[in-house]
């Protein structure tokens, strides 16, 4: 991998008020991680995200050149992780790691797929496994992405992580069973028309909401409410009236 020379400032400060003051400065604040120590650091926003947006720019092998610390130094590193503003779009944050050229490093690296595969064309449906894989490597070693042929992948069949060809001192970390890429039978038409036209099951209809009575259920309930023993009035049902008193009989 090609090495990136890049120049960055130590800062004395950090803080929310620093970060907001380089970022109107077209800075971006930084902190670079060696050994269980971090050194905040800024470096041109232009300049880092302009190697973000290349091809394998968030795996770039970057020479760091320190200035405004006690003296210049030169670190290499990686970069490990970046914040984007969901709003504005723009790079408002970034982790850089310390690594040694004798010491392996491990990273993420993206998979392309490459060619037109048998299978697609014969109708299958093509389904993406791992679109990235772990590798293990030394930091000039490391790959902007990972190739993989799929042209001679026919329906019904597969490429898996033992299928990618790496260069020598490249070693990928997944199981080798993993599945990269693979390609499904198409569905006929009939079986399509069948799965569109499937009546709906009284189960899979409009689901009912817990604890709101069914209509008819609110009336059928109201005699239970009350006492025990005794049945409810009706509800409708006129009060009885007193009965007439008897005609006294005749003398």
């Amino acid at each position: 991998m090609e090495k990136i020379t890049l120049t960055a400032q130590v800062r004395e400060k950090a803080g929310k008020g620093v970060a907001r003051g380089l970022r109107r400065d077209a800075q971006v604040p930084a902190v670079l991680y060696s050994h269980g120590k971090s050194m905040p650091i800024s470096m041109g926003n232009k300049a880092i995200s302009a190697i973000l947006n290349t091809e394998g720019g968030k795996h770039a092998l970057l020479n760091l050149t320190l200035e405004g610390g006690k003296k210049s130094a030169e670190r290499m590193a990686l970069i490990k992780d970046y914040q984007i503003d969901p709003i504005s779009g723009k790079l408002i944050h970034i982790d850089l790691m310390e690594v040694a050229m004798d010491e392996k490093v491990k990273v993420k690296i993206s998979v392309h797929l490459t060619g037109n595969a048998i299978g697609v064309k014969e109708g299958g449906i093509l389904q993406y496994g791992l679109h990235q894989v772990d590798v293990e490597c030394l930091p000039q070693q490391i790959p902007s992405h990972l190739d993989v042929n799929i042209t001679e992948v026919k329906v019904n069949e597969s490429l898996h992580v033992r299928d990618i060809k790496v260069a020598e001192g490249v070693k990928i970390l997944n199981d080798p069973d993993a599945t990269i890429v693979t390609i499904q039978p198409p569905i006929s038409a009939e079986k399509l028309e069948a799965m569109l036209s499937a009546a709906p099951t009284a189960e899979s209809g409009e689901p009912e909401v817990v604890g709101k009575k069914k209509e008819g259920e609110a009336e059928a309930a109201a005699p239970a409410a009350g006492a025990k023993g005794k049945e409810a009035p009706a509800k409708d049902a006129a009060p009885k009236k007193d009965a007439a008193p008897k005609a006294a009989p005749k003398k």
